[in-house]
C-alpha cells in the first residue's frame, strides 16, 4: 500500500471528521458532564505502529465507583446509561479522530489494545503492530468484540498481509454499516471484552492484570 496515500487519505478524512462532527461532539461532551462530571474524556497509553506507546482518546462512559475497599468496581457496574449509549453507536470513538489527525493512528488499522498484552503476545501476533492501529479494521466488520481473541488476531493478521487502498475503502464503508446495525459491541456475557490473558509459545501462561 502507498504509505503516502494512506495517510493523506487520514489526514484528509480525520480533519473533515472533526470539523463536521465538532457540534456533536460538544453535546456528547457537555452530557457526560452533566450526568458523570470531568473527566469528559477517557485517556490511555496503547501500543502503536512497531508498538511504539501514544495516548488513545476516547469519550468516558464509565464512572469511577469504587467498593469499600477503594477499588474499582467491574465494568459492567461501572458502565454508564450514556456509556452504553454511546457504545452502541460507537460514538465514544469519535475523539479517536484527533489520534488519526497527529499520525498515531489510522483510519482503518487494527484496533489499539492495552500495554499489558505486549507481552502476551505470540510473535504471529506481534505483527499487528507492522501497521498502524485503526479506528476501525477488518475484524471490526467481521463481528467486532463478538469474536474470540484468536478470530480478532486472525483478522488482524489477515488485515496487514492483504491492506490495500480498496480494501480500507471497503472497511469504512462496512463500519457504517455495522454502526448502524449496533453489531457485536460486546463479548457475550460481558459488558466488555475479557482481557487477553494470552500464552507464549512456550506455552508458559502470563501473570494477569
Amino acid at each position: 500500500m502507498n504509505s503516502l496515500a494512506k495517510r493523506s487519505i487520514d489526514l484528509m478524512g480525520s480533519i473533515l471528521g472533526l470539523a463536521l462532527l465538532s457540534p456533536l461532539m460538544l453535546v456528547i461532551a457537555l452530557a457526560i458532564l452533566c450526568t458523570m462530571g470531568r473527566p469528559v474524556f477517557f485517556r490511555q497509553r496503547r501500543p502503536g505502529y512497531w508498538g511504539r506507546p501514544f495516548w488513545l482518546v476516547k469519550f468516558r462512559t464509565m464512572s469511577n465507583a469504587r467498593d469499600p475497599d477503594r477499588r474499582l468496581l467491574p465494568d459492567d457496574l461501572r458502565l454508564t446509561r450514556l456509556g452504553r449509549i454511546l457504545r452502541r453507536t460507537s460514538l465514544d470513538e469519535l475523539p479517536e479522530l484527533w489520534n488519526v489527525a497527529k499520525g498515531e493512528m489510522s483510519l482503518v488499522g487494527p484496533r489499539p489494545l492495552l500495554m499489558e498484552y505486549m507481552d502476551r503476545y505470540t510473535p504471529e501476533q506481534e505483527c499487528r503492530h507492522h501497521v498502524k492501529p485503526g479506528i476501525t479494521g477488518w475484524a471490526q466488520i467481521n463481528g467486532r468484540n463478538a469474536l474470540t481473541w484468536e478470530q480478532k488476531f486472525a483478522c488482524d493478521l489477515w488485515y496487514v498481509d492483504h491492506r490495500c487502498l480498496w480494501l480500507d475503502l471497503r472497511i469504512l464503508l462496512r463500519t457504517l454499516w455495522q454502526v448502524w446495525h449496533r453489531d457485536g459491541i460486546s463479548f457475550a456475557g460481558h459488558a466488555t471484552m475479557p482481557a487477553f490473558m494470552g500464552r507464549r509459545e512456550s506455552g508458559a501462561k502470563e501473570s494477569g492484570e
